[in-house]
């Protein structure tokens, strides 16, 4: 913690000196009569992105009735227990809807799951997915 704090006060420190230097030098230009002309070129580090392709959702289910619905847990803190209250959710509202729960892998919300998309794919009704907040 000391470190942290002592790494702080050298960036503080070091960006006040920069800060006052410019503002002096620039004072003393002004004061001579001389005004200065430096330009300075920034760059957008953002960048453009690229143009976005809409997609269109899904058709609704006409029924739940006698459908597979895979529920998708990317593992997020928390997702399983929202997954788990929405299974129940079905058990009592749609009992003859059928209800799977599953945990994606690869290692986070982007990463992909080929062994998983092609079973939903075979297999699925419908696909709820878990992405935490």
């Amino acid at each position: 913690m000391k470190r942290r704090n002592s790494v702080m006060i050298v960036i503080a420190a070091l960006c006040l000196a920069l800060f006052c230097t410019y503002s002096t030098r620039n004072s003393e230009a002004i004061a001579q009569g001389k005004a200065s002309a430096e330009k300075i070129t920034v760059l957008n580090p953002l960048g453009t992105p690229p143009p976005i392709k809409l997609k269109t959702m899904a058709p609704r289910l006409d029924t739940l009735d006698g459908k597979t619905i895979y529920l998708v847990d990317d593992g997020f803190i928390g997702g399983d227990n929202l997954l788990y209250e929405i299974q129940d959710w079905f058990k009592a509202n749609h009992p003859k809807t059928t209800t799977i729960f599953k945990r994606k892998g690869g290692g986070g919300f982007d990463a992909e799951d080929p062994a998983l998309w092609a079973e939903m794919k075979e297999k699925a009704d419908g696909i709820i997915i878990a992405l935490g907040h």
